[in-house]
């Protein structure tokens, strides 16, 4: 067979390209926040899975974060339990903490720890309530009583490093424990941002449905300055269900993470491109 030597030159243009990010990266945490639009199929997770196992394996130290707000919708939905929404939180009584367990500590937690594990790296499947590591209590929003949402109180981030020192990939359920014992459902980006501030990661990559953040033009913006970000809060650059997720971006590079992107987890390697490559993909926030 013979050699497509254009093929090859483009491998080799592209593993060098790559070579000084990963000299710049090794060692260095990266946390990564799995989003559950991010999931929706065998070859979305594969994808992605393969990407963090090679951030493992040149030398990085990514942990893995992850949500899974549809699947808990669509379960409840199954259950004929509808879901109820305040600014953003998911109005979480006895029954719905139940199943927030059973899919974010279950089912969705095993399925992203096998497809690590299925790629060559070893992860391993952790809930805040594991270890203390996500200490929380009962938000309220403006009077509301959101049942078992929690805010993050307390972070201790000493199974994490173990972890990492191991040669192992955390991949974290955000359901933290209360004082009790009582479990509290957590906003994956929230506990992502967090986690991120204690462990002073190097990086923070929020995977989600969009591109990034948009201009009014519908163009994705990149290099952004925390102050510019907030005046594109304030003139409504940034609106709706973006605007949430670029606040705990902020939170976490002004706690001294270096930068945050937000990038779209539906594109084949999206991490893999987002770090690796000159050109990148999404929305750096610079710290």
């Amino acid at each position: 067979m013979p050699i497509d030597l254009t093929h090859a030159q483009t491998i080799a243009r592209v593993l060098t390209e790559a070579l000084p990010y990963i000299r710049r990266f090794a060692g260095k945490t990266i946390v990564v926040k799995y989003g559950g639009n991010a999931m929706k199929d065998d070859t979305m997770i594969a994808s992605f899975a393969r990407d963090i196992v090679l951030m493992k394996l040149v030398g990085m130290n990514p942990v893995v974060v992850h949500g899974a707000g549809p699947q808990i919708g669509s379960h409840l939905e199954r259950l004929g339990k509808k879901s109820e929404f305040i600014q953003g939180m998911r109005v979480t009584d006895e029954e719905t903490m139940d199943v927030v367990e059973m899919m974010l500590g279950g089912l969705v937690n095993k399925a992203v720890v096998a497809a690590l594990n299925l790629q060559g790296g070893r992860a391993v499947g952790l809930t805040g309530k594991d270890g203390s590591l996500i200490r929380a209590r009962r938000m309220q929003i403006a009077g509301h009583d959101l049942g078992q949402v929690g805010e993050v109180e307390k972070i201790d981030p000493r199974i994490i490093t173990h972890l990492e020192a191991g040669g192992f990939i955390p991949v974290i359920a955000p359901v933290g424990v209360g004082d009790n014992g009582e479990a509290y459902n957590i906003n994956a980006d929230v506990a992502a941002g967090k986690l991120a501030a204690v462990l002073q990661a190097e990086k923070i990559i929020f995977l989600t449905n969009a591109p990034g953040v948009l201009d009014k033009q519908g163009q994705v913006m990149t290099g952004l300055t925390v102050p510019q970000v907030e005046g594109l809060i304030a003139d409504g650059t940034i609106s709706g269900g973006m605007v949430p997720k670029v606040r705990y971006a902020l939170d976490a590079v002004n706690s001294g993470v270096k930068s945050a992107h937000i990038i779209d987890g539906r594109l084949d390697h999206s991490v893999l491109l987002e770090l690796f490559t000159d050109q990148g993909i999404g929305t750096l926030i610079h710290g």
